[in-house]
């Protein structure tokens, strides 16, 4: 459930940070109300702002892995170490950390121009015991305060620029140890997306969920979730 009286909320395009896509008009900041459909008990507060980028409002991807989440895995999520990649305004993330009693800090992670807005979403949402904003660049070493491999990753609406896919591939092929699970979203609008699937399934082990009620609605939708782990030694390559 989403509620906010003139939101800039155009489910049209993917979540990036302004480096990786063309800028875009600006719109006036909001704050959204979210539930979920009532899965969490008390909204979750996101502000929408998109004066430092498009990653600064909520995308549908976004919206569909936190409630798959909320819905199939909030019970066992709190003994997790959990790390977002491109996660904007921290939607997914601060979801998690809302619902979940975690037994450790959640980290939000995006470009430079998304940070203040990750740590005001975490500070709107009084989450700043649980959660934790930082810079992390696809292809770069990762940050010394964020898990180097942590058991969960979250990735959501994060493929729309071809050339930040080797990237996004480097950065998983880091993140992910051998226990490590990525429960990856995203909605497939381009030919190009479906080159990152290829990419992705050459380099990692992928399967679709499919214990997601609301898949049927979603995937008319061009929506899909996948979970993403890396290859056991000596699988083969697709």
């Amino acid at each position: 459930m989403i509620e906010t009286p003139s939101s800039p909320t155009q489910l049209s395009d993917f979540d990036i940070s302004e480096s990786l896509a063309p800028s875009r008009e600006n719109k006036t900041a909001v704050t959204t109300k979210v539930t979920f459909d009532g899965l969490l008990k008390e909204p979750l507060l996101l502000k929408e702002d998109l004066k430092d980028g498009c990653g600064g409002q909520l995308w549908p991807a976004g919206m569909v892995l936190a409630k798959y989440l909320l819905c199939c895995h909030a019970t066992n999520l709190s003994d997790k170490s959990i790390v977002e990649l491109g996660a904007g305004g921290g939607l997914v993330g601060l979801a998690i950390a809302r619902a979940c009693r975690l037994e450790e800090r959640i980290y939000i992670t995006d470009q430079e121009p998304m940070f203040s807005l990750m740590e005001a979403n975490i500070e709107l949402n009084n989450l700043i015991p649980n959660a934790t904003a930082a810079i992390l660049n696809w292809g770069e070493p990762i940050p010394s305060q964020v898990p180097s491999k942590p058991d969960v990753i979250l990735a959501a609406d994060c493929v729309y620029f071809e050339p930040a896919f080797p990237l996004l591939i480097a950065t998983l092929q880091d993140l992910l140890g051998p226990n490590s699970v990525c429960y990856f979203c995203f909605k497939r609008r381009r030919r190009a997306d479906l080159r990152f699937m290829k990419m992705a399934k050459k380099a990692f082990d992928m399967e679709e969920i499919r214990d997601d009620p609301g898949a049927e609605s979603y995937n008319r939708e061009n929506i899909f979730l996948y979970t993403i782990r890396a290859k056991k030694s000596g699988s083969k390559k697709e």
